[in-house]
């Protein structure tokens, strides 16, 4: 079965409208297949292809939507005078084409993103004006290359992503490669994290709460929120908790030996 994106449109024509070409573009179906085999056959990475780019998807449109509930504007809505409906369709495709360089390489990843992200976005925002349809794509290779380690986002959208790109964490879905099996601390604490909860905040317009069964997972908040949340130019509208939802911590590793 051919993988299919879904996320809530909320009457967005543009993001339906981009959804129909993209789930229904084989070169775009195949190259999330590439990823994947690069991804987990050849480096015993968690996947990098359609569950991966829905989940970032959801999160990252989540995140958008608090944010301009709470009076943020979003970049193109203030330096292009464009409106909400782009923002979103910004966020959409940077989640679902900022891992393709991939299928080239996983270094520097983020750059080989950029030409090919380029190409399919040019044949795919047919239904676009011109002048709509460059900035779009401009702005979406913005967030691309800022979800890089090291990234320094300067638009929302770009900022959005970045964050919503790390908080695919739950379950042992970690971002940070481990090799398969074997007991580190990357494959530890990304076992320790259950849940994550993303809800209106007191002080803040977003908070997250990461539902963790051992406190093993703070090294995965550390290594990975943490660092993307940091300069991710939206980390002041966001509160992060980590919590262990027992009194008693899973026991994660049954036994460990040197060899």
């Amino acid at each position: 079965m051919k993988p299919t994106i879904n996320v809530p449109f909320r009457k967005n024509k543009l993001l339906e409208q981009a959804l129909k070409e993209i789930n229904s573009n084989e070169e775009i179906l195949t190259l999330w297949n590439i990823l994947n085999v690069n991804a987990i056959d050849r480096l015993k990475m968690t996947d990098h292809g359609p569950v991966h780019f829905q989940l970032v998807a959801n999160i990252s449109l989540k995140l958008l939507r608090m944010l301009i509930k709470s009076g943020v504007k979003p970049s193109v809505v203030k330096d292009f005078k464009l409106t909400n409906d782009h923002a979103e369709l910004i966020v959409l495709l940077a989640s679902l084409l900022h891992d393709t360089g991939m299928s080239i390489n996983r270094e520097e990843h983020e750059e080989f993103s950029l030409f090919i992200a380029n190409n399919l976005m040019r044949e795919s925002l047919g239904f676009l004006p011109i002048k709509d349809k460059t900035i779009v794509i401009s702005e979406t290779l913005h967030a691309i290359i800022n979800h890089r380690s090291g990234g320094r986002p300067a638009t929302i959208e770009g900022g959005v992503l970045r964050v919503g790109d790390a908080l695919d964490m739950s379950e042992g879905r970690s971002r940070i490669p481990f090799d398969a099996g074997q007991i580190s601390i990357h494959s530890v604490s990304a076992l320790a994290i259950d849940e994550i909860k993303i809800t209106e905040g007191k002080n803040t317009p977003i908070l997250i709460e990461i539902i963790m069964n051992n406190s093993a997972g703070i090294y995965q908040i550390d290594q990975l929120l943490r660092r993307k949340l940091t300069d991710s130019g939206i980390e002041k509208y966001i509160e992060v908790r980590a919590l262990i939802k027992s009194k008693a911590e899973k026991n994660l590793i049954k036994n460990f030996t040197f060899k």
